[in-house]
């Protein structure tokens, strides 16, 4: 098996285009947390996301993508997403492999580099009822913004059927 390189940001936005799916987004210093990021909030309109990158004991693994001030009890999750077991954090190696990412820069929009289908994206219900959604298109450095039913979209195009389920607390 021949290892490809991660996507980057101008090949997912290319993807958004061919979709047909419009899409802005915004350069700015990298943000690795909340707190850090609730500077551009003034800025950038929509639900911004918080992305946990987890797995189960089978090693299933998961993108939860919920409201950036969500909580998610990561002990009861696990019943909602129909894992097989209570889920911990994936390694960063797996981010990488997966979604071409690092620590950091968990995004939904990973899923096109997930080519061999491992990762379900499971998307807040309270999240999607936002019009539009704020993710990092593949590094923490951006932000970029489309519409909720298009983020469904663009999962599908990438071979995902997202899950929308009530994640947070």
């Amino acid at each position: 098996m021949t290892e490809q390189s991660p996507k980057t940001a101008q090949e997912l936005f290319a993807l958004l285009d061919r979709l047909g799916i419009a899409h802005e987004t915004l350069q700015h210093e990298p943000v690795f947390t909340v707190a850090e990021s609730e500077s551009l909030r003034d800025r950038i309109p929509g639900g911004h996301t918080k992305n946990l990158f987890v797995k189960d004991k089978k090693d299933q693994y998961f993108v939860l993508t919920v409201e950036e001030n969500a909580t998610v009890d990561l002990k009861t999750v696990h019943k909602v997403i129909d894992a097989s077991s209570r889920v911990s954090f994936g390694k960063p190696e797996k981010m990488m492999e997966y979604l071409g990412v690092i620590p950091g820069s968990v995004t939904v929009l990973g899923a096109i580099n997930d080519v061999t289908n491992a990762v379900t994206f499971v998307l807040d219900s309270d999240l999607m009822k936002h019009e539009l959604i704020n993710a990092h298109p593949l590094s923490n450095d951006a932000t970029t913004t489309i519409g909720n039913n298009d983020l469904i979209r663009f999962l599908e195009a990438t071979g995902h059927t997202p899950l929308v389920l009530k994640v947070t607390e």
